[in-house]
């Protein structure tokens, strides 16, 4: 999953969301029609900020990754992933 932080002024967000009080200051945002989740926000830890799951955005090559965060949880094939086959499309 990849996220990107940016300022909520910015975020142009289109149709209607649903919220979820997830944590004391944590809010899900998904999707009302289909249940996407689509972002995440917190007052407290990102004042002002907005933390997008790219995948949902229009493009998401317009937002590449520049750090990588909570690398302590990843699960352990995570850093052998560029070696193992890659498909376009489903293989076969």
């Amino acid at each position: 999953m990849s996220w990107a932080l940016v300022d909520k002024a910015v975020m142009k967000i289109e149709g209607e969301t649903r919220e979820y009080a997830s944590s004391e200051n944590g809010r899900r945002h998904f999707c009302s029609k289909c249940g996407t989740s689509l972002f995440y926000t917190n007052d407290v830890a990102f004042p002002g900020m907005i933390d997008i799951q790219t995948g949902t955005l229009d493009d998401p090559d317009e937002l590449p990754p520049q750090i990588q965060v909570q690398a302590a949880e990843r699960v352990g094939w995570i850093k052998q992933l560029d070696e193992i086959p890659s498909f376009d499309r489903y293989p076969g």
